[in-house]
């Protein structure tokens, strides 16, 4: 099942607090930017973000959950209406990004 625009759109809206998001469409499918990063997508309207170090921080009890078959496990984004949440969830995971080098 593809993603909806509604879902993309809402999700966007929901990042608004940070400059610099784009996203990507893939097989029906979108993936979100951040500073030229990858930091997850929208898989079948659900929003999943690769699970480093930061995002098992401050989600402690999220849920992983395959964005499709054969891929590797991410991290489900349960609180995605609280925007100051997801600008500084963003800013820790670039961080941790930008530290691997």
């Amino acid at each position: 099942m593809a993603s909806s625009i509604d879902f993309l759109n809402y999700t966007l809206e929901q990042l608004s607090l940070l400059e610099d998001i784009s996203y990507r469409k893939m097989m029906g499918e979108y993936i979100i930017y951040y500073r030229g990063m990858i930091m997850g997508g929208i898989y079948d309207d659900r929003f999943l973000v690769k699970p480093l170090r930061s995002a098992k921080e401050m989600m402690p009890d999220a849920s992983y959950e395959l964005p499709y078959e054969g891929a590797k496990e991410m991290l489900a984004v349960d609180d995605i209406e609280n925007k100051g949440f997801l600008r500084d969830l963003f800013e820790a995971m670039y961080e941790e990004l930008s530290e691997k080098g």
